[in-house]
């Protein structure tokens, strides 16, 4: 069970990367929202929802795991948070990669409420939760952008 919980929370070892593996681990989101865009609505979301829960209770056991609970390796957070960030938009390459970097920007700058997730909530739900936020403040500018770029 233990492999099986490390193998989840670093998204298929992608954690283990040496450098940026928060970053590397994001990378994983964008083949799942090229799969997850296909869906219905509701389908996407309950798939989103089934994601969540399963990245809180990875990123808990595996926080206990490594002996830390925000553990650089978790990076199941990440692909929940990525996802976030590109809800609702048809799966393009353009807006993959700017979901990508959009949502790596806001949760490195952990705007509140993520920095309080991120500082309050040491549990794996906090982990979650505050790329859950930055994924939000993703989306939004995400949403704002394609918006604008049809307008031209």
């Amino acid at each position: 069970m233990k492999r099986f919980i490390l193998l989840l929370a670093t998204n298929g070892g992608l954690g283990y990367f040496p450098r940026a593996p928060g970053t590397i681990g994001t990378l994983a989101g964008i083949p799942v929202y090229a799969l997850l865009s296909r869906l219905s609505t509701p389908l996407y979301l309950l798939t989103w929802l089934a994601l969540l829960a399963l990245a809180c209770w990875t990123a808990t056991h595996a926080g206990r795991i490594f002996g830390v609970i925000d553990d650089r390796r978790i990076v199941i957070d990440e692909l929940v948070g990525y996802l976030v960030a590109v809800v609702f938009v048809p799966f393009s390459w353009t807006a993959a990669i700017a979901g990508f970097f959009l949502f790596r920007f806001f949760d490195i700058a952990k705007i509140w409420p993520a920095s309080w997730f991120d500082r309050r909530m040491k549990n794996g739900v906090g982990v979650v939760l505050d790329d859950v936020a930055a994924g939000i403040y993703a989306a939004f500018v995400l949403h704002l952008l394609l918006y604008f770029r049809n307008l031209s």
